[in-house]
Parts: C-alpha cells; structure tokens; sequence
C-alpha cells in the first residue's frame, strides 16, 4: 500500500481529520485529528481505523498499522505539530 492510499481510504471514514501517514512497504503509522474523536475511548478510535485495513491486514498486504488518533482538544495539549491541522 502506498501512503496516499491510506490517508485516501481513513478520510472516506472521517473527512475532517487531518491525517499524516509515514512508512514504507507494508508497516505504516497514521496520526489522525478529528472532531468526530469526540467523546469516543482510544480503543474504539483505534478499532474504527483498522477495520477499514481487516482485509489488508489478513492477507499481508498490510503487516503492521500503528494508529494515533487525538481530537482536536488532545492535539492542541501535546507538544507535536507533526501535523497542519486546517
């Protein structure tokens, strides 16, 4: 999988994330921002990302899919600015 094919397929989820994806063959990290985090545990953030991968992911297309996902309220209280949050 490639990057853009990550962040394309986690928007169609969440359209006003702001999503940053990094790695390379088939382990990749994402770092989603969005609204729609709301008041949702990480866990069941985190589930919600990867079941959009469960095919991906079972058949090794995809090895590995670290997901960080914080509202916008968690964001702006860490010290990361790896993303521009628009």
């Amino acid at each position: 999988m490639q990057e853009q094919e990550i962040i394309d397929r986690i928007q169609t989820l969440y359209p006003d994330a702001a999503i940053e994806a990094s790695g390379e063959n088939c382990n990749f990290e994402v770092f989603i921002v969005s609204y729609a985090f709301d008041g949702v545990s990480l866990l069941k953030r985190q589930q919600s990302i990867l079941g959009l991968f469960t095919k991906e992911l079972k058949t090794g297309k995809l090895h590995a899919l670290g997901v960080k996902a914080k509202t916008l309220a968690e964001f702006n209280q860490s010290s990361s600015r790896l993303i521009q949050i628009g």
